[in-house]
């Protein structure tokens, strides 16, 4: 018999929540984000050891065995509504997920170099990047994917914070430490998300997995990936609206509220409206990811195809609603525009999200 979706935050997931989202309104408002884009380094310095260690988010997805929490990704999930919301700049999806995540897909009994990678991520000891381009979608070729690549790797996300590199290669899965490997910052449209060339082309690192191991576990990654995703697109949405709602109730014009003219308040209901669709196809995701579910790739890539439009909107809706102040660059309303738009195309866009769907219900294109 068919699991049932639960789609509801459990006791421990609000508690989670509450605790993420008082460290990163103490460490990381909106007001120290816009400062530290203006610097070369946006990471909040000691932000990652006191969110990945202290509360130990970072090993959530990691057994107990192995030094981690034995949580979930429904747990995984709540963190990046969180960090989705304070549009925080952490590795916390490419490390804490997707690298953790193509881990787990390796063989992990006894000892030997994953577990005690594994240990080290989830104590927040160290910080792993999968070096494939940020936009990779987990689909296989066929549902809309591509062969992952060699050599110089562009639009790696989060590289410049990695400690060990996971990279892909002919024969198998390396780790390489980040000592060995070039690394080339790019200029990214989302300040609060590094990107970067890796080049590890000619060093050694250590075999983790054969190349069919490595490629069923490079794919896991990149689905948990996506489909975690989505909750932070979902934070990202409900944050903005509750920021457009709470503006146009006390900004006045014609001495009444902005918010009360029926244009706005039917832009702001239609969103209301889109945000809840975004939450079910989020937590559907999560729920299918944590449950090991055969629909996983079909949930993952529905929420994809759903919550990074809804994303793009709400953070759009939010610039728009907040009239001239929300084109400053003082305000932190361009900080969400940019994360939703980059997201729109992280780890698969919305359209190769769709074109997933179709061959996953064998559906045939339109003649």
């Amino acid at each position: 018999m068919k699991a049932q979706t639960d789609l509801l935050y459990s006791e421990t997931e609000d508690d989670l929540r509450a605790a993420v989202r008082s460290l990163l309104g103490d460490r990381a408002g909106h007001q120290t984000l816009l400062d530290r884009i203006e610097t070369a380094d946006p990471y909040v310095p000691g932000l990652w050891k006191s969110l990945a260690g202290d509360i130990g988010a970072a090993g959530l997805l990691v057994p107990e065995e192995l030094g981690g929490q034995g949580a979930s990704h429904r747990e995984a999930a709540v963190v990046l509504e969180e960090l989705g919301r304070a549009v925080t700049p952490l590795p916390y999806l490419t490390s804490a997920v997707v690298a953790t995540e193509t881990l787990l897909g390796l063989a992990v009994e006894g000892a030997g170099p994953v577990p005690e990678l594994l240990a080290s991520l989830a104590s927040g000891e160290r910080v792993a990047v999968l070096a494939v381009p940020f936009s990779t979608a987990p689909h296989p070729a066929g549902a809309g994917g591509g062969d992952l690549p060699e050599g110089p790797v562009r639009a790696v996300a989060d590289a410049v914070a990695a400690d060990v590199f996971l990279v892909p290669r002919p024969d198998g899965l390396y780790a390489v430490p980040a000592a060995d490997a070039v690394v080339a910052p790019l200029t990214p449209l989302d300040l609060t998300r590094p990107l970067a060339v890796v080049d590890p082309t000619g060093t050694g690192g250590t075999r983790l997995a054969d190349a069919d191991a490595a490629r069923a576990a490079v794919r896991r990654g990149l689905l948990a990936g996506a489909g975690l995703l989505a909750s932070e697109q979902l934070g990202l949405a409900e944050r903005c609206l509750e920021e457009t709602v709470r503006y146009t109730r006390e900004r006045h014009q014609f001495n009444r509220p902005v918010g009360s003219f029926q244009a706005l308040k039917h832009r702001m209901a239609q969103l209301w409206l889109d945000v809840v669709g975004a939450r079910a196809a989020a937590r559907a995701a999560a729920d299918a990811l944590a449950a090991g579910s055969p629909d996983a790739p079909l949930t993952v890539a529905v929420a994809q195809a759903y919550c990074s439009k809804v994303a793009v909107r709400a953070a759009e809706e939010c610039v728009q609603l907040h009239g001239g102040l929300g084109m400053t660059w003082e305000h932190p309303a361009h900080l969400a525009l940019k994360r939703a738009k980059s997201d729109q195309i992280a780890l698969g866009s919305a359209g190769r999200h769709q074109d997933a769907i179709a061959a996953l219900m064998e559906l045939p294109p339109p003649a």
